[in-house]
């Protein structure tokens, strides 16, 4: 990179500090004299729900809509010709009875067979491989066989490739396809190409180059996308899928764990909440499920976080107290508490742990934390998470729990949540929080007169909400200055994770969200680059940041904090500046001998606050670096209106 030299204001050294400056210039100053509270390197991390096709049609690479014929309605994303039956007699996975019996359809030149829509159409990239997968069985002595198509959406035919079935036995068969063209908008079909029928289950087709080039795997830019960001904390897999519409659509990790093709069908309930948004479709298949969730945990380097159920379905939707379960039935729900604890944890000679050994992964996935209940509230969550709390700290005394504060950032439920987090002691409570602009602004303070001798607070969920709902600079920007709140407070705020992380651009319900895609693209967000340079620049430790003595949370526009990071050697700053006007920003540094030192300077910035990044234009808005050298313990740059800087020197 070009080496550039700071700024440096004449005379700066004379004039800092007094009171002879401009109503447009800031002067600052950073102690590192005195280190500060630690920050966690779980500081800044992400959230995943499976809400606006985030697993199945996104993350979870998968291409097949209904694989295993398990939707309440067996055929829907399929489209049938000829002789096809679905029967549940004999089906080689107890959890997943349906499957489709294919036969002559009669006359040879009628055919039989199938097609599948994938999610908003299957995109294949030319010369890339797909794997085609399916579990089938002959019917009688002779061999059976099948033809596997690709067709564009004028039904041309662009690949094909036959397969034998030669067993009277469920087996595994699979071939390799190599698409000789991109299309966005294909799908797959499946022709019977003997007289004799055969039976079909787990009908499956994934790309080759998958994260980790997995056979069962996530879709490589996705999951590159979250590794990118650095999280040190990753929360899933909800949000309100954990509680579900009702009990029995509430998430069930053990139904997500063992062989892929025996997980249980779940409704999501996402499919209906939003009528203006309704997808018929919507189903959690588990494909990935917890384990796949754990294992991308420890390979994008964040702590995992799981949340469980607490026995209460969505109390938004449902009023009457006898939808959840009662306190004295309660014992279940706590043992796939700590069961998922043994899954995750517990040495292979132990139940759950053998089967994550059996699953390829014999060591401990080092788990921490669990949240119990997502986003409840009131007298109702409080007498059920009790005997949680009670039961983990029996078993596991150093385990952290996670307690929800409730809906809301603040009123009656809200201080009703934290009174009684604090009398069970919760490690952290989680605040969720999606707010307008004008809130994130005026809340970069929120934390400064907390109780520093209570629970820790987790934000699990926020997220700045502009008029449009759009991914726009305004709402990114925002929540870089909110989040200078968070660091400054480092001492009362253990973790944060922005929501949601994932949406389809085709099949989204809730906006913004980090990263959209479609199915073959992605695109970061603006929001996206400010979590980013946050998770890549947390350091170890607070320091403090004032001008006048007081912290910067507004005055004029700006918002700061500072930071140590003691195991790099580095000191790292961030600076936002809200107004519509450039900033000369002064930094003097408490404790900083005079020497050269080499530094990076980052910036996020636009001229038009409502500039979204999208798949066709996705360097919209998008972090420049450049490099210097630091003549001085005095230092000074330039702020342009409406942006962000992440400021690190070498020490």
């Amino acid at each position: 990179m070009k080496k550039i030299g700071f700024l440096v204001v004449l005379a700066f050294s004379l004039a800092f500090g007094t009171q002879v400056v401009s109503a447009q210039t800031h002067n600052i100053q950073v102690d590192l004299k005195k280190v500060g509270s630690p920050i966690q390197k779980t500081m800044y991390g992400i959230f995943f729900e499976d809400i606006n096709y985030g697993a199945d049609g996104g993350l979870y690479a998968e291409m097949i809509k209904n694989r295993s014929f398990e939707f309440p309605q067996s055929l829907l994303g399929w489209t049938t010709f000829g002789n096809v039956e679905v029967r549940t007699d004999g089906a080689p996975f107890t959890n997943n009875p349906h499957y489709v019996r294919l036969s002559y359809a009669g006359h040879n030149d009628k055919q039989t067979g199938m097609d599948n829509e994938g999610f908003f159409g299957i995109a294949v990239k030319q010369n890339a491989e797909y794997r085609f997968s399916v579990w089938a069985r002959t019917n009688g002595d002779a061999n059976s066989g099948i033809r596997i198509e690709l067709i564009d959406p004028e039904s041309a035919i662009f690949l094909s490739q036959k397969l034998t079935v030669d067993s009277k036995e469920w087996k595994k068969y699979q071939v390799i396809l190599k698409s000789p063209r991109t299309e966005t908008k294909a799908r797959l079909r499946i022709f019977l190409t003997s007289k004799n029928s055969l039976d079909l289950e787990h009908v499956s087709l994934f790309p080759v180059d998958t994260w980790k080039g997995r056979e069962n795997g996530l879709r490589k830019d996705l999951a590159q996308a979250l590794y990118d960001l650095h999280p040190g904390v990753f929360r899933f897999p909800g949000g309100c899928i954990v509680e579900g519409t009702d009990l029995n659509t509430r998430y069930q990790w053990k139904n997500s764990v063992g062989p892929i093709e025996n997980r249980k069908l779940n409704e999501n309930r996402w499919e209906y909440t939003f009528p203006q948004r309704f997808f018929p479709d919507y189903y959690q298949s588990y494909g990935m499920g917890f384990f796949e969730l754990f294992q991308l945990s420890e390979e994008i380097g964040a702590e995992p976080l799981p949340v469980v159920s607490c026995g209460l379905s969505c109390q938004f939707q449902n009023k009457d107290p006898k939808a959840h379960v009662a306190v004295n039935e309660l014992d279940p729900y706590i043992q796939d508490a700590l069961d998922l604890i043994e899954f995750a944890n517990g040495d292979i000679t132990t139940k759950w742990g053998k089967l994550r050994a059996d699953m390829g992964h014999p060591a401990s996935f080092n788990l921490k934390q669990m949240a119990v209940g997502n986003e409840q509230w009131g007298s109702l969550y409080a007498e059920r998470l009790e005997p949680f709390v009670k039961a983990i700290r029996a078993k596991y005394p150093t385990f952290k729990i996670v307690g929800s504060s409730g809906p809301s950032s603040d009123g009656k439920d809200f201080d009703f949540g934290w009174s009684e987090m604090k009398r069970m002691k919760a490690d952290l409570v989680d605040e969720h929080y999606y707010k307008d602009p004008q809130w994130f602004l005026a809340n970069a303070n929120r934390y400064d007169n907390y109780d520093r001798k209570g629970p820790k607070v987790f934000a699990g969920e926020y997220a700045c909400h502009p008029k449009n709902r759009k991914n726009n600079f305004e709402s990114a920007l925002c929540e870089a200055a909110f989040m200078t709140g968070f660091e400054r407070n480092a001492d009362v705020v253990y973790q944060c994770t922005y929501a949601p992380l994932f949406a389809h651009v085709q099949g989204w319900q809730w906006r913004p969200d980090l990263i959209w895609f479609d199915n073959l693209r992605s695109v970061k967000s603006p929001n996206y680059y400010v979590q980013q340079l946050y998770g890549m620049n947390v350091g170890t430790n607070v320091l403090t940041t004032v001008e006048n003595k007081l912290p910067l949370e507004g005055q004029e526009g700006i918002y700061a904090s500072s930071a140590l990071d003691k195991n790099k050697n580095e000191l790292i700053l961030k600076i936002a500046n809200m107004s519509d006007l450039k900033k000369q920003i002064n930094y003097e540094f408490a404790g900083l001998k005079k020497a050269d030192r080499q530094a990076t300077l980052t910036s996020l910035s636009s001229e038009n606050p409502d500039v979204e990044n999208t798949l066709d234009k996705p360097l919209n808005v998008t972090p420049k670096t450049s490099a210097m050298t630091i003549n001085d313990k005095y230092f000074s740059f330039e702020l342009t209106p409406k942006s962000f800087y992440v400021v690190v020197i070498k020490l």
